[in-house]
């Protein structure tokens, strides 16, 4: 399936459209939301896990693959869903999260009531001098193992305790995984995200961190990741038209290059997170710095040029469930919200990939600055407060650090109107709303022409109009400057030039624009001297 001219607009059920007032999104309330976003454009909605779950990860820890959480609805309102959304061209893209299971999942269970196959489905190994296997921590902090007494073994889980690992060199467990795919395939899902996947062929887990950091160069881009990835592409969707993107953690350019090969053995794009750090200190999430913003175009320029040149696929994202809000993050969401929302949309859809849209972004949702942990539901979020509490920070240090790191901040409630609750519920939400609803949401966006929204509409209208965008080469412009972000895309004749001011403050830059026409700019009347702040001038030629 060609997916060079798609954009993909990614749901986060719970928090798009409560339907039955009980505070939590369901599929009739997304369904009553489709004409939104086919409105918009957009070809293919991913939405995040639905599945039947504990909700300890919202959603990431299945319990059942097969079936939906009645809390979202039924597997006949899926149905229903797959319908409305075949009847407006749209594709569905689930979440598939096959690095692990929920503990409450039927395989665990059996495992730990002793039943020797399902125990195989997972990882366990024997304590060592009477604490854990291995020093390896789990990114959702503390261990990453967790003691069971009646088997006097521990199991592995890379993310939180609920969450075990699944034990992939047992090709029951790659039969399962395949079957899983094979049958939302025959419920009308065509496309498919899979979870950390690059995580799924571990090197050793018997090895302790000599670094005492967390252990993942032992688990990550493992000696038999891509021929697992090749076998459930050939048992699954890879005998029908599909799309999918994996989620790679702490990857590689070499290794992605081979993910997302225009081979198609394995994958059609990946989403890699180098360009999402930049803002750590010492590479540590929860330890705050300013943007380096020389660090995240070089980033960005070289993973450009690297997966053309070796002929795959990248996503393009600022935005998603796991991180905070870009426009909070990278751009001014006080001063400069309509001209920084824009300017960084522009440069994310003009790249060479696919472009993905989080909800809430086409408006300009922000981050939530909750000020209170009764406030955060996040199980990392609600973790980390109490271990950096225990290291002696001040609460007001660590409401500072949630403010800028919480996953919660890209979760809180879709802003569709500036009734109660921001139109998403008309009972308690799960989350609470952002407090800037009543200016910041859909309905005063879709009455302003030039709004966010319409910027996003017309960026998705130059992908769809312009073959330059979804093939052309990507040439990296003023490489060496520390306020502009900028690139030239060509094919054969035709030329695009995105020209993007990353700070709130004037620049002068020279350009040769003989030749070219304005397609698009953030402020009125541009002249591609002097940059205003956040200002985006996107160009056109064709010889």
């Amino acid at each position: 399936m060609n997916f060079k001219d798609k954009v993909v607009y990614q749901v986060y059920p719970k928090s798009f459209q409560d339907s039955n007032g009980d505070g939590w999104g369901d599929i009739k309330g997304i369904i009553s939301r489709l004409d939104y976003l086919k409105d918009l454009g957009i070809d293919v909605i991913w939405f995040n896990p639905m599945c039947i779950s504990p909700q300890r990860d919202n959603g990431y820890d299945v319990a059942d693959y097969r079936q939906i959480d009645p809390r979202y609805g039924t597997n006949e309102d899926f149905l229903e869903l797959s319908k409305a959304c075949k009847e407006r061209n749209i594709l569905i893209m689930f979440d598939m999260v096959f690095n692990h299971t929920s503990t409450e999942h039927e395989w665990f269970k059996k495992a730990l009531a002793g039943d020797k196959k399902y125990k195989d489905y997972y990882i366990w190994r024997k304590g060592k001098n009477g604490s854990y296997p291995t020093n390896w921590q789990s990114k959702f902090g503390g261990p990453a193992w967790e003691y069971v007494p009646e088997l006097d073994e521990y199991y592995l889980h890379l993310f939180d305790k609920t969450q075990a690992d699944l034990n992939w060199d047992n090709p029951e467990v790659r039969k399962e995984c395949a079957d899983i795919v094979n049958y939302w395939i025959s419920k009308g899902v065509y496309c498919f995200r899979f979870d950390v996947v690059n995580l799924i062929s571990k090197y050793t887990v018997d090895e302790d961190d000599p670094n005492n950091f967390d252990g993942r160069q032992f688990y990550t881009d493992g000696p038999r990741v891509h021929e697992y990835l090749k076998e459930l592409n050939a048992d699954s969707f890879g005998n029908v038209e599909s799309i999918t993107v994996g989620e790679m953690s702490s990857t590689t350019l070499e290794n992605c290059a081979k993910y997302a090969n225009e081979d198609g053995k394995e994958l059609s794009m990946v989403f890699t997170f180098h360009h999402l750090k930049v803002d750590y200190k010492n590479m540590k999430k929860w330890e705050l710095q300013p943007v380096d913003f020389m660090q995240f175009k070089k980033l960005m320029n070289t993973w450009q040029t690297g997966m053309e040149e070796k002929g795959a696929w990248p996503s393009l994202f600022l935005n998603n469930h796991d991180q905070p809000r870009a426009l909070s993050r990278f751009g001014d969401d006080k001063n400069y919200p309509k001209e920084s929302a824009k300017m960084l949309a522009a440069f994310t859809h003009l790249m060479r990939g696919t472009p993905y849209i989080y909800q809430g972004e086409e408006i300009g949702m922000t981050n939530a600055y909750f000020t209170n942990i009764s406030q955060y539901k996040d199980v990392e979020s609600t973790n980390i407060f109490k271990l950096l509490k225990e290291e002696g920070k001040s609460e007001e240090e660590i409401y500072h650090i949630l403010q800028e790191r919480s996953r919660d901040n890209s979760r809180t409630p879709m802003q569709w109107d500036d009734s109660a609750n921001a139109g998403f519920t008309d009972g308690e939400p799960w989350l609470q709303v952002q407090e800037n609803y009543r200016n910041v949401n859909a309905a005063n966006a879709l009455k302003d022409e030039d709004s966010i929204y319409y910027w996003y509409k017309k960026l998705i209208g130059l992908r769809k109009g312009y073959k330059v965008v979804q093939e052309g080469k990507y040439v990296p412009l003023f490489e060496e400057d520390d306020q502009v972000l900028a690139f030239e895309r060509k094919l054969d004749k035709e030329s695009l030039v995105v020209i993007c001011n990353f700070y709130g403050k004037e620049k002068k830059i020279v350009f040769n624009a003989k030749g070219y026409e304005i397609l698009l700019s953030n402020y009125k009347d541009s002249n591609i001297v002097d940059l205003r702040p956040y200002e985006t001038i996107i160009l056109y030629k064709k010889d």
